[in-house]
């Protein structure tokens, strides 16, 4: 479905090891960031330093090593799994004599490939555009002095400043037309909530399983595969949940399933505040489902990566039930189950959404938390706390 035409681009993936001690883990998930963004890997080149070099990241004798291995393999792009900076990616164009690209615009990359709603391009496109007025430098800089002469005479405008004040035009169009979807989710919002709905978001690390879940919940057709960022847009439907007992004294109640973006480590910031509107069903949920992929080994970082994305957007304080999802891939080390704090309260539930183990003990503690959360939200004043 989002599959790119076979012949793609031959890259080297450059990672450098700065000490934070998750290495491998975060190598094995640069490859499938490159591979989501139909590039074929033929080489890795690898090293370890203190701290980036000011002029080029990765240094004098790194950029050598890069550039020979570049060669021989016949790349056509260097992707880093890192954030240059604009003069840094310059400077490793002009030595590698290649494109490079860095993690910040592969992760856009791969965004851009995936969306299919209207907003979700629009969303796409305001953080591309966003991160590209930093670099707009790098494409003219043989325009950066208008010339004299026939047929070289400008309008008194450098072309570079002339593609900033397009580029800001069109990334003023783009706000425009997403704070005016944004209303309109609001509006759908304060309906759900007239009509004592429980609003339940999903989110996690990308590929921990969150559209197969909500498939297996919602009996929705939800596109779900084994790849990075495979779900983009957001997308809702309603769960019934029997045991449910609201303040208005009927039992049962409907809870409106929210399938959102997957997170990871060092998401874009340009990805953040362009995704504000559909990232505002997390921070308005009256639940968070965190769901967590049980049988990865790196699983308690990404958690940590998904708590920081969580206070990053101000849905940190929202009621949270981690789900870990996939125990049918450990071995038989984890079962079907739920863990509860000292207090009592549901701590996580283990599931596996892809064989429907657990998911019966999942609705039980949707019912369970929504006796919790019986007072009605008060949505006004979590958005004043996000704020």
């Amino acid at each position: 479905m989002f599959e790119r035409p076979a012949a793609g681009e031959n890259a080297v993936l450059v990672q450098l090891d700065f000490g934070a001690g998750d290495f491998p883990e975060r190598l094995e998930e640069f490859r499938l960031l490159a591979a989501s963004a139909g590039a074929r890997s033929v080489a890795t080149v690898t090293g370890r330093r203190a701290r980036p070099d000011p002029a080029t990241f990765a240094g004098k004798g790194k950029v050598e090593e890069i550039s020979s291995t570049a060669a021989v393999a016949a790349a056509d792009l260097v992707l880093f799994n890192h954030e240059l900076s604009p003069a840094q990616q310059r400077n490793l164009e002009r030595a590698l004599d290649r494109r490079v690209i860095d993690r910040t615009a592969l992760i856009l990359d791969i965004f851009a490939l995936r969306a299919r709603s209207h907003e979700g391009k629009l969303q796409v496109e305001l953080a591309q555009l966003e991160h590209q007025m930093t670099r707009l430098v790098r494409g003219w800089t043989h325009l950066e002095r208008q010339k004299g002469g026939i047929g070289l005479r400008g309008p008194g405008e450098k072309q570079l400043e002339t593609d900033r004040r397009l580029l800001g035009k069109r990334v003023a169009v783009l706000k425009s037309r997403l704070r005016l979807l944004e209303r309109q989710r609001a509006v759908r919002r304060k309906g759900r909530s007239r009509g004592e709905v429980l609003a339940v978001s999903l989110v996690g690390y990308t590929n921990a399983g969150k559209s197969t879940l909500f498939n297996a919940l919602t009996g929705a057709g939800a596109y779900a595969a084994d790849q990075l960022f495979a779900t983009l847009d957001t997308t809702s439907r309603r769960l019934y949940v029997p045991t449910c007992e609201l303040a208005s004294g009927r039992s049962g109640c409907q809870v409106v399933l929210s399938d959102t973006v997957g997170f990871i480590r060092d998401l874009p910031h340009e990805l953040v505040a362009a995704f504000h509107a559909t990232l505002e069903e997390t921070v308005r949920a009256d639940l968070l489902l965190h769901v967590v992929d049980a049988a990865s080994p790196d699983r308690d970082p990404q958690m940590q990566a998904v708590a920081r994305v969580l206070d990053e957007i101000g849905a940190a304080t929202v009621p949270q039930i981690v789900v870990w999802n996939k125990i049918d891939l450990t071995g038989g080390a984890l079962g079907p189950g739920v863990e509860r704090d000292e207090c009592g309260s549901i701590g996580r539930v283990r599931v596996s959404a892809r064989t429907g183990a657990g998911l019966d003990l999942l609705r039980a503690a949707l019912a369970e938390m929504s006796r919790r959360l019986t007072a009605p939200i008060d949505h006004e004043k979590i958005q004043t706390h996000s704020e």
